[in-house]
């Protein structure tokens, strides 16, 4: 009775520290969650904006204007950018990531995926590890991304892509990443970065145009790249967001899944402790019987 009392005494001690260190964890993640929530809502009115005028020009040019990046062409290597975490303890955030990459590559690029053609960047550890781990065509030359997240680093990137789509290297180009909705609640997607986007004409409606100075050749020439590193920053600021919103979450479902055990593990050591105490009254009182007899 005694080395049960013990056990559960210990397993008590146990889930106290770990319940310490998940509210911690909360807090610091809560902390970070506020900054990151502050950056991206600064940046998605700018951003959309800009993807939104982008996608208006490259949808009413004429000809050959900036056709190396806006032309659709027959896709036959597709790349992947995969945003992901560094670290664990976000509940399933990461598991959501790279179960969506795999559903695009099969879904979206089946051919592409059975050829071998399908390359990812990953942008943060968790998504390098598990595609490195599962020997697929993965590079990880970005995935620090986040240990210094500004936006030269992820320019960098960007570039790297836009390069590689206007040499041949890739046809196609995606971010995955989750868009941050809340604390409690982020929207997993997959964003087409390259070919640009046209934006869709609706019938009877008439399509907006813009008076350009200087020309539209080279507001295009000049737009389209930066435009472009301006799209995977904000992929990332609200990547950045999201794992903290979802770490918070995770932390805070832990710390009260805690509570739930401690109560029991409570009602349990009190169980035996009081046993333990009837038990030996009724020692006690069986020893006082024999004696007097």
């Amino acid at each position: 009775m005694a080395g049960q009392l013990k056990e559960v005494r210990n397993r008590i001690k146990s889930i106290q520290s770990t319940q310490q260190i998940t509210k911690a964890m909360k807090m610091i993640s809560a902390t970070k969650l506020r900054k990151a929530q502050e950056a991206i809502q600064q940046m998605r009115p700018y951003s959309k904006k800009l993807q939104q005028v982008l996608s208006n020009i490259a949808g009413n040019a004429d000809g050959e204007i900036g056709s190396s990046l806006s032309v659709a062409r027959h896709v036959d290597k597709v790349l992947l950018i995969l945003i992901t975490s560094d670290r664990a303890s976000c509940g399933a955030y990461n598991s959501t990531l790279i179960k969506l990459a795999k559903a695009t590559m099969k879904e979206k690029y089946p051919a592409q995926a059975a050829r071998g053609n399908v390359t990812i960047w990953s942008i943060g550890k968790k998504g390098y590890e598990h595609f490195l781990k599962n020997n697929y065509k993965v590079n990880g030359e970005f995935r620090d991304i986040f240990h210094h997240l500004n936006f030269e680093s992820v320019q960098l990137c960007a570039q790297a892509a836009v390069k590689a789509f206007e040499k041949g290297e890739f046809d196609a180009v995606d971010i995955i990443y989750s868009e941050f909705k809340n604390a409690a609640s982020q929207i997993f997607v997959v964003e087409q970065f390259l070919p640009i986007p046209k934006a869709k004409k609706v019938t009877g409606v008439a399509a907006n145009d813009f008076i350009f100075e200087p020309s539209k050749e080279v507001l295009l020439m000049e737009l389209m790249p930066k435009i472009l590193n301006n799209q995977l920053f904000k992929a990332v600021l609200d990547a950045n967001a999201s794992e903290h919103g979802a770490r918070m979450t995770a932390m805070d479902k832990a710390t009260e899944n805690a509570n739930e055990i401690l109560k029991i593990l409570r009602i349990s050591y009190n169980r035996a402790r009081q046993a333990a105490i009837t038990t030996e009254l009724t020692e006690i009182v069986s020893g006082a019987a024999a004696l007097q007899a």
